[in-house]
């Protein structure tokens, strides 16, 4: 099981995470509290799901969600340094995207989901395009997640 090679390589590793979900709507938080011990890794969760939200909590700025929209790797991004700013936590990742089935456009359609991370002061992001239905799209965005954290503290 994937969650528990993650919670393994944060216990090992002593880090904490903290979320910022938008199209997941709390399912990552959930997915990481899951496990037996959580307490040791999980820092907090947040869930902004409208732009008002992302804004007032994590401090994303109104230009880059009124220039990129918020489904954008500027506003994962923004997420996820707001997020770190706001935790104690060494591990951060950001999630917002189109779950569907309303939603998308044809520059962003259903099922595109940018992230933004931050493993140990370093930032990235990342755009997804998942198939399949709203409740696919937020398995896979979460799985994706979990995946991409497990790589880059296994590395």
């Amino acid at each position: 099981m994937k969650i528990k090679n993650l919670s393994d390589l944060l216990i090992d590793q002593s880090l904490t995470i903290s979320v910022a979900e938008s199209c997941t709507g709390g399912n990552l938080s959930a997915l990481l509290t899951s496990v037996s011990g959580s307490s040791a890794y999980f820092d907090r969760g947040y869930i902004t799901y409208s732009n008002q939200a992302k804004i007032d909590m994590l401090g994303v700025d109104a230009l880059t969600l009124e220039q990129f929209g918020a489904v954008s790797e500027q506003t994962a991004l923004q997420m996820v340094k707001g997020l770190v700013k706001n935790s104690n936590s060494n591990i951060g990742a950001s999630v917002t995207g189109v779950a569907g089935p309303t939603g998308g456009t044809k520059d962003k359609p259903v099922g595109m989901v940018c992230f933004g991370f931050c493993v140990q002061g370093r930032y990235f992001s990342i755009t997804q395009n998942f198939k399949g239905d709203r409740a696919t799209v937020v398995t896979s965005s979460i799985d994706f997640v979990v995946q991409t954290l497990v790589n880059e503290l296994s590395a």
